[in-house]
């Protein structure tokens, strides 16, 4: 596993999969532009290291995890799946039938116990320490030509409940307003805002401390879906195969990772808001302008010789599509033991995460699609979903085309399709009202007479498995021409 941010950029180095851009470019527009090009290029592009970036010493590194292979190096793993299994391992433990089963137990018994994060006294993110630093210092990209400033778009946000202690991270925008102050822009799903909120009825200030590239593990850590209250960093202590280390920060009472590159310490006050945006969002579309609560810096402590670690979202596919698709695989099997029936599962790039929901499943009684959809309504983030597909488990959600197949020849629309009402993803602007709004289940299962279809279901075409073989044995010893 890589120890830092420095490790994996090196790492991707060595294989090839990173390039340096030496020439100056500016963080204004351009390194975005650049970025864009390169996430929509074949497979997701490179990733880049921006040495230059214009009026700034610090690099700029963006798009480390946009491909399937990156994001594999960063989570140390050969395939997604290997550790979804290893997941599904953790989550359901065998009971041991005798003393060598109990032996062969153990190293899962030590993995948990290694969950844990660790403090340490001292981290290479204090190795600079400026309690009168500047925003400005920082080549904070500005993305797309309407955006309303420069914005902070990878950042680990740590904050505490107030009342619990329970610590939340999340990645959360920071439009900057000046050298001092950014929004922070905390959707009302979020965990981060239910902590404001808490502390807004308790009319206190709520301190936040922000890392900027942690080790590679944290960024995902960061974006997954954990169920309210548990600790992300109990996920990055699995991912990465041991604890965590922490260190307390300068100015506010709260830890950060210590590899972390840079760190940005300070404040929100209750009550406060400023107008915040647009933004150039993950749905390709540009955020409605909106009152958010204000973050006030405190401190800066970084690294002698920093990285900035950012992304760039827009229009799909984007280096964001890789981290959602490493969350679809790893949480499979978590949703697994709440609807067991389920096979598969697919965000498509396009989809945006909640918007398109793919999931075949073993039916076993009628209505049973309609149960799936009802029940990813009701599931964590998976509330957000505003069009859920259901198929047969014949059927592989990865495959688009077979889908849209599937979709078109399996449905009644009068029938087949069920639409309700419930939370929508504050990004919605389809939606009539801010975070509320419709959705959209389809049943695309093969239809029952026990749910009232009298016709008889037409089987698939294909040929036998015997010919089959034969014809692709022939086809594999076709040359054209």
């Amino acid at each position: 596993m890589h120890n830092d941010l420095n490790d994996f950029i090196a790492d991707l180095d060595r294989r090839r999969l990173l390039a340096r851009v030496a020439e100056p470019v500016s963080p204004d527009l351009e390194i975005a532009a650049v970025t864009d090009r390169a996430c929509k290029s074949a497979g997701g592009g490179p990733a880049l290291l921006f040495e230059q970036p214009s009026g700034f010493d610090i690099p700029v590194a963006t798009n480390l995890y946009g491909s399937l292979e990156r994001m594999c190096l960063a989570l140390g793993v050969n395939r997604l799946d290997d550790l979804a299994k290893e997941i599904d391992q953790l989550m359901t433990p065998q009971m041991p039938e005798g003393v060598m089963e109990a032996l062969k137990m153990l190293p899962m018994v030590g993995r948990l116990r290694d969950l844990m994060p660790k403090t340490v006294k001292d981290a290479p993110c204090h190795e600079v320490v400026q309690r009168d630093g500047s925003l400005e210092s920082l080549p904070i990209l500005k993305c797309w030509p309407e955006d309303a400033g420069p914005f902070v778009t990878f950042p680990l946000v740590f904050t505490k409940d107030p009342e619990t202690g329970v610590r939340n991270i999340g990645t959360y925008r920071m439009q900057v307003f000046d050298g001092r102050t950014t929004a922070m822009h905390w959707q009302r799903h979020k965990g981060g805002a239910h902590h404001y909120r808490v502390a807004e009825r308790l009319r206190r200030r709520l301190e936040v401390a922000v890392s900027l590239g942690p080790e590679p593990v944290l960024p995902y850590c960061a974006t997954a879906p954990m169920p309210e209250g548990i600790d992300e960093l109990l996920l990055a202590g699995f991912l990465a195969r041991r604890r965590i280390e922490m260190v307390g920060c300068v100015t506010v009472a709260l830890e950060v990772p210590a590899t972390s590159q840079i760190v940005l310490e300070g404040y929100v006050e209750p009550g406060e808001r400023r107008r915040e945006g647009p933004f150039g969002d993950h749905t390709g579309l540009y955020s409605q302008p909106d009152d958010f609560p204000v973050f006030h810096l405190t401190c800066i402590t970084r690294r002698k010789r920093p990285t900035y670690l950012t992304t760039v979202v827009g229009v799909p596919p984007m280096e964001d599509y890789y981290l959602g698709l490493a969350s679809e695989r790893l949480f499979l099997p978590m949703i697994r033991k709440t609807l067991p029936e389920i096979v598969d599962m697919h965000f498509p790039a396009a989809g945006i995460f909640h918007n398109l929901v793919i999931v075949s499943i073993d039916k076993r009684f009628p209505g049973h699609a309609r149960k799936i959809m009802n029940a990813f309504w009701g599931l964590g983030q998976l509330m957000f979903s505003k069009t859920v597909i259901v198929v047969d488990r014949d059927v592989d959600v990865h495959n688009l085309n077979e889908v849209a197949w599937i979709v078109g020849t399996h449905i009644d629309p009068l029938r087949d399709v069920q639409m309700t009402r419930g939370p929508v993803d504050d990004l919605d602007d389809a939606a009539d009202l801010p975070a509320y709004g419709g959705k959209m289940g389809i049943d695309a299962t093969r239809k029952w007479a026990s749910e009232g279809y009298a016709r008889s279901w037409p089987g698939r075409v294909m040929t036998t498995e015997a010919v089959g073989r034969r014809a692709e044995a022939i086809f594999a010893r076709l040359r054209p021409g």
